[in-house]
């Protein structure tokens, strides 16, 4: 999971903004994985424009993907580097007019994906989402992810695990030091955290035999024969909700 999300951050490194990330902020999310695969996702709330110091632009050496697309190994304790940019303010605009301009122009991006019912710019550098979908877990899932709208930072992952397992994470819906330093260390260090103004709940729901998760009161049975899974999400979330399901094997 680690290296999926460092891979994502380097692959579209070129398509962020030197100086902004989209954090999630207010909101309710649920994830159900159905042990013949299937899924649905919901994130209905609130992501708000942080504000960043520069990218790390060091020099040091990063490995990227090789040409047949195997991801190599990276170096400096496998944390990646953001590089240079060639996206920047318009020095004719002020810094508030720039970012409502860049949330705007993203909410209309989105909002042309496919699962965003709605997205829309609320002010206050904050967007206000309604993302719904439903699929077959035969591929990893990454929400977000849309390189053209700047949105390239996963809240939540789904990774699959050899034939028979698949691993949830989401790293977007905890306030650690680890998430901040998958963001390429784009939290100032004078600034807020990028979890400081969490305040959310996410659950999951599954009737696929749980093989490990790290919320310590548990699961509870629902009225339909299955399991249900919710973390509290708040600014003192340290550890990100993380579940291991056995689900139908792949052929």
């Amino acid at each position: 999971m680690a290296r999926l999300i460092r891979y994502l951050t380097l692959l579209t490194a070129p398509f962020m903004l030197a100086s902004c990330l989209l954090v999630p902020t207010k909101f309710v999310s649920t994830l159900d994985i159905g042990a013949d695969r299937s899924f649905a996702f919901t994130y209905v709330g609130e992501v708000q424009l942080l504000q960043t110091g520069k990218p790390d632009f060091s020099g040091e050496e990063t490995d990227m993907p090789s040409d047949d697309g195997v991801v190599q190994d990276w170096n400096d304790d496998d944390v990646p580097h953001l590089h240079p940019v060639a996206i920047q303010p318009d020095k004719n605009s002020t810094g508030d007019a720039t970012e409502e301009e860049q949330l705007k122009r993203l909410a209309e991006t989105l909002s042309k994906e496919y699962g965003f019912r709605s997205v829309r710019y609320v002010g206050n550098r904050s967007l206000a989402i309604d993302y719904r979908i439903s699929g077959r877990l035969d591929h990893s899932f990454v929400f977000p992810f849309n390189p053209d709208g700047e949105a390239v930072v996963p809240f939540l992952a789904v990774e699959l695990r050899g034939k028979d397992r698949v691993r949830v994470k989401a790293p977007g819906f905890a306030n650690d030091n680890n998430s901040t330093s998958a963001l390429g260390n784009a939290g100032s260090p004078n600034g807020p955290s990028p979890g400081a103004s969490l305040d959310g709940r996410f659950t999951l729901t599954t009737d696929a035999e749980i093989v490990s998760q790290n919320q310590e009161e548990g699961t509870k049975p629902t009225a339909d024969g299955r399991h249900r899974i919710v973390w509290a999400v708040t600014p003192a979330t340290r550890e990100a909700p993380m579940a291991v399901l056995r689900v139908r094997p792949l052929p």
